[in-house]
């Protein structure tokens, strides 16, 4: 498209406000403004059609790797284009899925050793959720029929992923689709909703997961958790030893532990994945956002070769697990994803990760300090800083006062993009950012705190 051929600007906002249904999205409130139309990116920015250039401070929702226009990721996908775009897995192969998954197994932790590819980081979870539901069933324990979650854990919007990962904001109309599920309360809850000292809140949720799975743990398909963060909570911090002491009460019950690590994997928390940190291999993993650097839609869920071969039968036996997707295995996106590995392994990605981390933990000193800071919690380059009204009782803004929407905004001024939870100012920067660029980054939010909340 040449520049003669180009929409103008004020087309591309007026055709957005006729035709588009964004999501996570108001869209009364959206109607009324001018949204911020992204027409490229170069590096850690993003530029918008009139040419000013942002920070990605969320990196494109928690996905983008290594910055935009990656030469070597870029490189792969035209080569890739080349060859072939898309052809099916259901009774075919093809190249770059195959490399890919013997990449995977070889970065995976633990005995994982077989990948199911999808599309997104619901259907990775979906697939695990079904796969340990029929596990159980061809095992010839069909009693085991409970899942277990954290509170306010997310894992997709697909029903079975709802059901895992209720939040009552998001999910309370599809209440009457949803299957039971057990839930867990994490240590932030006792910590920060129950005030709490941390050793404690550690301890009580210890414990009543130590009585959840004395009382159910026969009946206990899989516990399914987010490791060290939990997202789209509001970057709920767990400490050490919480993911052991689950992973260690799902090897006494004789059940399955899922790691959803689509939003932690791939080096967010300054580990390959944040299982690491505590030194678990699950049962089954789930893959998304950052297993193509952010390029293209790609999930997998890695699973042992234990629950791999209790799906294998002669054929009239039926023990096949009928699951599928059109794209699954798409050569393109495992092109990418190819190259997205081996820019770990070549960069030393996460040994850099980990220099940015401690960097990113002395600039948030300061936010310490401001007056309506309740709380900073960060994993890696995955930080959550919550403000509240009043710190010292905790007590939170009301929802009508958008102080968070309005905190984001504030930093767009500034030439940073940020995407709140609520009321808690999500930092997720590509893994790429410099020192500078944090610096920049922090500087931005901080600055919009201020403005904001003064």
């Amino acid at each position: 498209m040449t520049d003669s051929t180009k929409p103008a600007p004020a087309d591309l906002v007026r055709w957005d406000h006729a035709y588009l249904w964004h999501p996570f999205t108001q869209m009364q409130e959206w109607l009324a403004a001018d949204p911020l139309v992204i027409e490229c990116g170069e590096g850690n920015y993003l530029i918008d059609v009139d040419g000013r250039r942002y920070l990605d401070g969320v990196s494109s929702l928690w996905c983008n790797v290594h910055g935009h226009r990656k030469p070597e990721l870029d490189a792969a996908l035209r080569a890739q284009i080349d060859r072939i775009a898309h052809s099916t897995m259901l009774g075919l192969s093809n190249v770059p899925a195959v490399e890919l998954a013997r990449k995977l197994i070889g970065v995976a932790p633990g005995n994982l050793r077989r990948v199911f590819y999808s599309d997104a980081g619901a259907t990775a979870v979906e697939i695990a959720l079904k796969i340990a539901y029929q596990y159980w069933q061809l095992k010839g324990v069909a009693g085991r029929d409970t899942f277990v979650s954290l509170t306010e854990s997310y894992h997709g919007d697909t029903l079975g992923a709802v059901s895992v990962g209720y939040s009552e904001t998001f999910h309370r109309y599809f209440k009457p689709l949803l299957f039971p599920c057990e839930r867990l309360n994490p240590p932030h809850v006792f910590r920060w909703q129950q005030a709490r000292p941390a050793a404690q809140a550690l301890e009580m949720a210890i414990q009543e997961a130590e009585d959840l799975f004395a009382r159910r743990g026969d009946r206990i398909a899989a516990l399914i958790v987010e490791p060290m963060m939990q997202g789209a909570a509001g970057m709920w911090a767990q400490p050490h030893g919480y993911l052991a002491a689950l992973r260690e009460l799902t090897r006494r019950a004789g059940t399955l532990l899922i790691c959803d690590e689509v939003a932690t994997g791939f080096g967010r928390t300054a580990k390959m994945f944040a299982a690491e940190h505590d030194n678990v291999a699950p049962d089954i993993l789930c893959l998304g956002k950052g297993i193509t650097g952010g390029y293209l839609p790609l999930a997998a869920t890695l699973t042992t070769e234990e629950i791999f071969s209790a799906f294998l039968a002669p054929y009239d036996e039926f023990k096949t697990f009928f699951h599928g997707h059109t794209y699954t295995g798409n050569p393109l996106a495992c092109a990418v994803a190819i190259a997205n590995l081996e820019i770990f392994e070549r960069e030393r990605v996460v040994q850099r990760v980990q220099a940015r981390a401690a960097e990113l933990s002395e600039q948030l000193r300061g936010f310490a300090e401001l007056p309506h800071v309740g709380d900073i919690r960060q994993w890696g380059l995955m930080v959550g800083i919550e403000l509240v009204r009043d710190v010292r009782r905790r007590s939170a803004y009301d929802p009508a006062d958008r102080m968070g929407a309005r905190v984001a905004a504030e930093a767009r001024g500034h030439g940073v993009i940020v995407r709140p939870l609520g009321d808690v100012i999500v930092l997720m920067p590509p893994l790429s950012i410099t020192s500078e660029q944090l610096a920049d980054l922090c500087h931005a939010v901080r600055q919009a705190i201020i403005a904001t909340t003064s």
